[in-house]
């Protein structure tokens, strides 16, 4: 799981090129405010519509939706990844090429819905979300929209625990907005029956939501987007510290998540990515916040 994070980090770090070449911002004004609050108004009113479509059992139409969402995004997604593979390419011919490649993904997700077409799909979508709202937030809305995030996935998880009914609707679909790692190679994504995913250890595969992948890579991204600071290659220390921080708070997280029991993500892994900028910001020598 750590090295799925890790995936879609450096991904969508490498998309941030071919789509801001592109203009392809979700915000005209990445310094403003009010572009993550307008965030976690389409977070909620996406994820009350989910729940009722997952309670009045109109599996249909949450599929179209979400296929709609998927291949919209993965037409971003493989735009960007030909335009960075071929930069003399014809812009018309990457749109066509992205067209047929997110057709056939897909279709793929849903006729052979398996774990690791779920995880490839999911790669690409979480990369190409967080490249987009990374190129579209500064920094400072970036954190602003990490912290309320991280309280409201505390608050879904371990209050109102609507979330965990979410994901456990979302796994019946067999949609790749989730990460699936199984237990055993022979275990089928496809074939399974719904458990609990409060089941622990008879659990034979081990889920993340795809935001948990998103929320700190949007970070990481910015952090490389709108900071001047030297680096590694074409990362620099602050986006670097971010995704260090992320992955040593994500192994936090796994230890108490091994012990069986479902844990809300954001507040380790956000916390973790804050953190883990700020120091990759002491170490190069800026102050973000000026």
């Amino acid at each position: 799981m750590a090295l799925l994070i890790l995936i879609v980090q450096i991904l969508a770090l490498l998309l941030v090129t071919p789509l801001d070449q592109y203009d392809m911002r979700a915000f005209d004004n990445p310094e403003s405010i009010w572009n993550p609050i307008f965030y976690i108004l389409l977070i909620l009113v996406f994820t009350g519509v989910l729940l009722l479509i997952i309670k009045y059992q109109v599996k249909w139409l949450i599929q179209g939706f979400i296929a709609f969402a998927v291949f919209s995004t993965l037409v971003y997604v493989l735009f960007g990844l030909s335009v960075l593979a071929m930069p003399d390419i014809l812009p018309e011919y990457a749109l066509l090429g992205s067209l047929g490649g997110s057709l056939l993904f897909t279709v793929l997700m849903f006729f052979y819905p398996e774990w690791f077409i779920i995880d490839i799909v999911g790669i690409l979508i979480a990369a190409g979300a967080s490249a987009i709202f990374g190129i579209s937030l500064a920094v400072i809305p970036t954190i602003l929209l990490l912290v309320i995030l991280a309280v409201y996935d505390f608050i879904s998880v371990y209050k109102t625990k609507h979330m965990i009914t979410l994901a456990e609707g979302v796994m019946d679909l067999k949609l790749p907005i989730l990460f699936v790692l199984p237990r055993k190679l022979n275990y089928s994504f496809a074939r399974s029956r719904r458990k609990s995913i409060e089941q622990g250890s008879e659990r034979e595969a081990y889920f993340m939501g795809l935001g948990d992948a998103v929320i700190p890579s949007i970070l990481a991204v910015s952090a490389n987007a709108f900071i001047s600071a030297p680096g590694i290659g074409f990362i620099n220390f602050p986006a670097l510290g971010t995704i260090a921080g992320t992955l040593i708070s994500y192994i936090g997280l796994m230890y108490l998540v091994l012990k069986g029991k479902p844990q809300a993500g954001l507040p380790f892994l956000c916390t973790g990515a804050i953190v883990g900028f700020l120091i990759g910001c002491a170490v190069a020598g800026v102050n973000p916040f000026f």
